[in-house]
């Protein structure tokens, strides 16, 4: 039902968290989980190595292809609706993704829904959220649920894999390793007179 996709590179700190703490307590909605070792030197190899969850592919990529990883992990799937998912995700309440799932399915003009992050001084996108732009953000109900509109994120974020192949999926740009990608494919979604939001209740520790 879910294809989940996470990057990494040198960070096995923080994977070995957003596995156990995130990835762990995802529902069985979560059909497939390919990890992408982007040419991590730091242990991250031998760590993806030793996980026995059967729904995780490990692919170790040789070089640091950053964000345009994305585009190439999903290929590896067939699920309806995919989710990428930071690294840098450390907690998340239990069946996080069927939450995601439940509210997109209710939300015909959302094609690009986020977890809301919790409000975690050391973490930038949330500094900016609760504290340094909030005048950026505002609660709406729509179709019975309650979202944040605002600048968004794809740290945790689902779409459908209808509409990605209707853009031409995520976007690539072999000439930097790390940037926008979520931002480009909402302005990609945009075109198609589809919106970014967050789930305002259901929220993760990035």
């Amino acid at each position: 039902m879910i294809a989940v996709v996470v990057l990494t590179h040198n960070r096995v700190h923080l994977l070995r968290q957003c596995v156990e703490n995130v990835l762990a307590r995802a529902s069985e909605l979560a059909t497939e989980i390919v990890i992408w070792n982007n040419g991590s030197t730091d242990g991250t190899a031998d760590y993806l190595e030793s996980l026995v969850d059967p729904r995780i592919r490990v692919v170790q990529h040789p070089e640091n292809i950053g964000q345009n990883a994305y585009a190439e992990a999903f290929r590896l799937t067939s699920a309806p609706f995919m989710l990428e998912l930071d690294d840098d995700m450390i907690d998340a309440p239990a069946e996080w993704d069927r939450s995601l799932l439940d509210a997109y399915e209710k939300l015909p003009v959302v094609g690009f829904l986020a977890a809301n992050l919790v409000d975690n001084p050391h973490d930038q996108a949330a500094r900016v959220m609760y504290h340094e732009r909030p005048h950026l953000y505002s609660t709406v109900v729509e179709n019975g649920v309650t979202l944040v509109r605002g600048p968004v994120g794809g740290g945790c974020a689902i779409t459908s894999r209808e509409l990605h192949d209707r853009v031409g999926g995520f976007r690539q740009q072999r000439s930097e390793v790390f940037w926008l990608e979520d931002e480009a494919y909402i302005a990609d979604i945009e075109k198609l007179g589809y919106s970014a939001a967050y789930l305002k209740d259901t929220q993760l520790l990035h």
